[in-house]
This record gives structure tokens, C-alpha cells and sequence, in this order.
């Protein structure tokens, strides 16, 4: 790519309007996670001002309070002052001056910095593309919301690092870049490789659906000529970035003794999704999902893959889908899983010697294959990642609302499906089987028919669940996502991750648009959650003991784990351990608590 057209997008204006937006939400995510105190400014209502470490810098802006402490900010009324000079916008230069108020760190500090320059590199990247209006895009086929988002985590604000892309990667292999990728292939000999899968599955079976007869003969072929069997080896499909930058160096040990040989790039065309490592088979949409390992660091992880880590993988999916096709309530609502069907990893000995569990070099090469949406589809029915309904266009205007506008119900109406869509099976996975998910934007498809959420799809299940009870009987592969976690915690994986992480922020943009009051958007959850409590009235010692409409919860803080930790943010295994609570919110259904006659009360 020439080196010119690879920087093109970086032009004062798209750098202006990035930092304008990115700043808009530092100071809105930051004040909600009680980092900076924004101070009323005198007799001018609605109007605040944040000070720099030093208070030689302010920072003022209009901005509405809404419920769980939500700053809505105007990102037009941004201004940055220094005496009576009036300073450009720049969110690195607002990390700088408020680095004590954040807690950066002398060693995290220049990482984070990094971590919001290409943030914003990547802002200026989506505005140099063409763009669909919301109304549009809530029309257009799955692919085309899945490349069109621009958000990414609705709360961290260094959330599009990337740190390893080079400007020409992104043009290459970004999600929003919608360029169509074909995977590499290397053949691992079984002696250092791994293969697990579904019960209902086999190794050969799978490579043959992925790949066809005639790419297998001609990976038999190569093999071949270097005097190796297809059959001594597990084939492993890596990302390109992977294999140029990392495999081709750091594993040069391994392809020169054979144990790896690179095979070529495989038949299939294939788009980076939001989660970056992952891949939608665009030549055959049934197809799997391909999730790759990918050694760039972006939002507080390596996105790499363990080979020991997949290994469970498979069992842990069976052992989810089995649960909820045998509970009628599951089905019932209609949810469904993207189940994790096959894992390969290579497992390389000299730096498994060399290193601990976390060392990103243990998470170079690993693959998962993981089920398409497309086939449960019925006639007439479309899909689209979840994160889109948060998703404002360049004019502002909403994704969501568009929604709403196609499929003619009151907001009210169309909010209460998809929450009996999306909040009720989160619900009474945690009620009834004290069973946690990861319900982030970018981890649920939703299925939309006329505008209309008809149920939800969850997917990166493996990595992202957790089972509470200490005592449930599970199968052996399938413990590692058994955690404990002390009692009052237990309840944030609704509160945090469902109405503080998600439902915050569609709740401001529903609001902000007109389209519902705020007072009527939590009435509709505290109804939709009242329900699905009736709906098992034996679970009733449950919903006493886990009390959905306490008054407050604790505010969990995720940009304060990135700040303390850019690079490691939790343990997996243990994520109790990392959370960082700082106070209370007050519950916005609370007000709403169910009578004796189990419907939500007006306060």
C-alpha cells in the first residue's frame, strides 16, 4: 500500500471531530466512575467545568444528568481554556493533565497513550469512509451493521487499540475496513497440537466442511513433497496478521523443524467481525466462524488464544446447549447459543517451560470454530449485532430509533420485546441456575423481523460465562468456569454488565431522542423483570436472597481496570478478584419493586 494513502484519513478535520467525540466520553465515563467531579458552573444551569491536576486547565460543557449517574454531554458545548485562552480539543493532552485524578502511572501512562491514539486514528478512519444513515443501515444485511459500527464498548474510552496494527493493517484487517480476508492454514503435527470438539462432531469431518475435497489434496500435496502426512497433522487456521508478524519469527523454530508448515491461504473469503479475531465466512455464511489468536493489544487484553484454554472449550458449549434445550422457561423465550463446536491449539514446549499461564506467549496459536447464525433463521427474519443499538450515525440520529420507526409499535412496546428478548433469559439463567453470561453489544446477535427483536443469539460462550454455585455438579472439563464469588457480588453480572454497561446507555439515547421519558424505559425493564419473576414463582427464596430491586448497587468500574492495568485487566478465572467498586448507584427499578400482586408499583 502507498505510504501516503495509508495516512490519508489523519486530516485536521477528522483528527478535530475524533477528539471532540472521544472527549465527550471521557468526561462523561469518567465522572460516572467518580474519577473527575464535574463543578456546576455558577448561575449557568446545565453547564460544568473539570479542572486538570494542576487547575491550570478547565473544562467546561452542557451536560444532563440521567439516571445511574449518566452524563449526557453535548459534544458541540465542549471547550477547553487555559486563563482566557481557549485550547484545542485533544483527549491525550486531557490524559496528561488529569493523570493523578486517573491514577495513571508512570508504566501504564505511555501504553494508555498509545492505547488513545490509535483510538482515535481508528475515528478518523470510520469518518473518511462512507457511512449509511441509521435509517438505512438498520435496513441493511447483517455484515453491512456488523462493518458499519464505530462505537465499539459503549464505557471504555481506549477501546480500538489495536496496539500492533500498523496503518496498513488497518486498511487490511479492521472490521470497519469490511475488506474481505482469506486465512492462513498451517498443518501442526499431532505430537504438538491439539484437537477437541462437540460430541456430534469428528476432526475429519469438520476440516472437510471448512475447506472441500480439493483444498485438503492440495494441502495433502505440499505436505507430500516435503515428505510429511496430512493424517500426522491437525490443519489450523491463523489470522494473516498472525502469520506475517508473529508465527513466521517467533515460531521459526517450529517451521524450520516441520513440526509447523505453512499450507497457503484457504478457499473462503471471510470479514473481521467487531471482536476483531473473529471471522465470518462471507463465500458460505452457513459456515462456521473462525476466532483466531491475534497477538495485538487492544481494550485491556492480548487478543491472544490458549491452546490449553480452548481445550474445554467444546464440552463447556455442549454442556450450555443442553442446559438450556432442556429448561422450558429457556425455551420459552426463545434464546439461543453459538455454540463453540471444534478447538485446535499448539501447544509450543520451550516457552510453555519459559513462561506462566498469562504469558501471551502461550496464546499465539490457537483456533475455535464456532456455529453461524444464518442457518436458525426463518423466512423474513434478519440479523444484527446488539452493539448497533447504540449506534448514532454521523447526523446523530439512532440506529435503535430507526427501529422503532420500522416496525410502528409505541417505543414503549418495541422496548418491552426486546427486553423479554435480551433481560429475561439473563434473568433466569442467574436465578435458576446461577448461571452468568458476558451480555455485551458485541457478544448478542439480535433477530429482528419488522424492526421487531424477536429473540437474541449469545455467542463467545466459553471464555465469557461463569457458574456461581460452588456446589453444582459439573461435568470435569466443563469446572473451569466455576467461580466463587462472594454473595453480594453475585448480582452485579445484571447490574453491571445489563444496566450499567448496556441499558444506561440505550436508556439516554432513547431518551435524548424523545421517543420514551426515562421514567418509562425503567418502569419497562422493572416490568419485563417482574414478569420473568412470576413466571417461576419456585425461585422465589432466589429472588429474595438476590434482590433485583435493592435500592442501590455497587458501581463497578471498568475504565479504572484498564487505567490500573492495560494489559491484563482480569483473571479470567478469577473476576471477582480484579473488580473495582467505588460507592453505590441508586437503582433505577427500585422505585418499581413489585406489590403482592407481583406487577411493578408506581412510585
Amino acid at each position: 500500500m502507498d505510504p501516503v494513502d495509508a495516512v490519508a484519513h489523519l486530516t485536521p478535520q477528522h483528527w478535530a471531530t475524533a477528539n471532540r467525540h472521544l472527549l465527550r466520553k471521557a468526561l462523561a465515563e469518567f465522572a460516572h466512575e467518580r474519577l473527575i467531579v464535574p463543578e456546576p458552573l455558577p448561575a449557568d444551569d446545565g453547564w460544568y467545568e473539570v479542572h486538570s491536576d494542576d487547575r491550570g486547565v478547565s473544562y467546561r460543557f452542557a451536560a444532563r444528568r440521567l439516571a445511574l449517574e449518566h452524563w449526557h454531554i453535548d459534544p458541540a458545548s465542549i471547550t477547553r481554556h487555559r486563563g482566557a485562552e481557549e485550547l484545542p480539543l485533544d483527549v491525550v493532552d486531557f490524559c496528561l493533565e488529569l493523570r493523578g485524578a486517573l491514577g495513571l502511572s508512570a508504566e501504564i501512562l505511555p501504553v494508555y497513550l498509545e492505547e488513545i491514539s490509535a483510538t482515535l486514528a481508528g475515528a478518523a478512519f470510520k469518518l473518511a469512509r462512507p457511512a449509511l444513515d441509521a435509517a438505512a443501515l438498520a435496513r441493511a444485511d447483517f455484515q453491512t451493521v456488523e462493518t458499519g459500527m464505530t462505537e465499539g464498548h459503549p464505557c471504555f474510552l481506549a477501546n480500538n487499540g489495536r496496539l500492533g496494527y500498523g496503518s496498513h493493517d488497518q486498511h487490511r484487517y479492521a472490521p470497519e475496513a469490511a475488506r474481505p480476508v482469506r486465512l492462513v492454514w498451517l498443518a501442526a503435527h499431532r505430537d504438538h497440537s491439539t484437537f477437541t470438539c462437540s460430541t456430534e462432531l469428528d476432526y475429519d469431518t469438520l476440516v472437510r466442511e471448512e475447506l472441500g475435497e480439493a483444498t485438503l489434496a492440495r494441502f495433502a500435496t505440499t505436505l507430500a513433497d516435503l515428505g510429511l502426512d496430512l493424517d500426522d497433522h491437525h490443519l489450523i487456521p491463523v489470522h494473516p496478521w498472525q502469520w506475517w508478524n508473529k508465527l513466521s519469527v517467533t515460531f521459526a523454530g517450529e517451521v524450520a523443524r516441520r513440526h509447523l508448515v505453512c499450507l497457503g491461504t484457504g478457499p473462503d473469503e471471510h470479514l473481521a467481525q467487531q471482536s476483531v479475531r473473529t471471522f465470518f465466512n462471507i463465500s458460505n455464511p452457513r459456515q462456521h466462524y473462525v476466532k483466531t489468536a491475534l497477538s495485538v493489544l487492544n481494550m485491556g487484553f492480548m487478543r491472544g488464544l490458549s491452546a490449553a484454554y480452548m481445550e474445554a472449550t467444546p464440552a463447556i458449549n455442549d454442556w450450555l446447549a443442553d442446559l438450556i434445550a432442556g429448561d422450558e422457561v429457556f425455551q420459552s423465550l426463545g434464546v439461543t447459543i453459538l455454540r463453540e463446536r471444534a478447538a485446535v491449539g499448539y501447544r509450543h514446549r520451550q516457552y510453555e517451560a519459559a513462561t506462566d499461564r498469562y504469558s501471551p506467549y502461550r496464546k499465539m496459536l490457537a483456533a475455535l470454530w464456532r456455529e453461524s447464525p444464518v442457518p436458525g433463521l426463518a423466512p423474513g427474519q434478519r440479523l444484527a449485532t446488539m452493539a448497533s443499538l447504540l449506534h448514532l450515525d454521523r447526523a446523530g440520529d439512532s440506529f435503535a430509533v430507526a427501529l422503532i420507526e420500522e416496525s410502528g409499535l409505541p417505543a414503549g412496546r418495541w422496548l418491552r420485546r426486546y427486553l423479554d428478548a435480551y433481560l429475561a433469559p439473563l434473568l433466569h439463567a442467574f436465578y435458576a441456575h446461577d448461571l452468568a453470561f458476558m451480555p455485551h453489544g458485541e457478544n448478542v446477535i439480535l433477530v429482528l423481523d419488522g424492526g421487531v427483536v424477536q429473540r437474541v443469539i449469545l455467542k463467545d460462550i466459553a471464555e465469557e460465562i461463569v457458574v456461581f454455585d460452588p456446589d453444582a455438579d459439573l461435568p470435569p472439563p466443563v469446572r473451569r468456569i466455576q467461580v466463587r464469588a462472594p454473595e453480594e457480588e453475585r448480582l452485579l453480572s445484571i447490574f453491571t454488565d445489563v444496566f450499567d454497561c448496556f441499558l444506561r446507555h440505550l436508556n439516554a439515547i432513547l431518551v435524548t431522542a424523545d421517543v420514551l421519558t426515562q421514567e418509562e424505559f425503567w418502569r419497562t425493564v422493572a416490568e419485563c423483570a417482574a414478569d420473568q419473576l412470576d413466571r417461576t414463582p419456585h425461585l422465589a427464596d432466589r429472588f429474595a436472597r438476590y434482590d433485583l430491586f435493592t435500592e442501590r448497587f455497587a458501581l463497578s468500574c471498568l475504565n479504572r481496570l484498564q487505567l490500573r492495568n492495560n494489559r491484563q485487566m482480569v483473571d479470567l478465572a478469577d473476576p471477582s478478584a480484579a473488580l473495582q467498586l467505588i460507592g453505590t448507584l441508586r437503582n433505577p427499578i427500585a422505585a418499581y419493586r413489585p406489590a403482592v400482586t407481583g406487577r411493578p408499583e408506581r412510585p
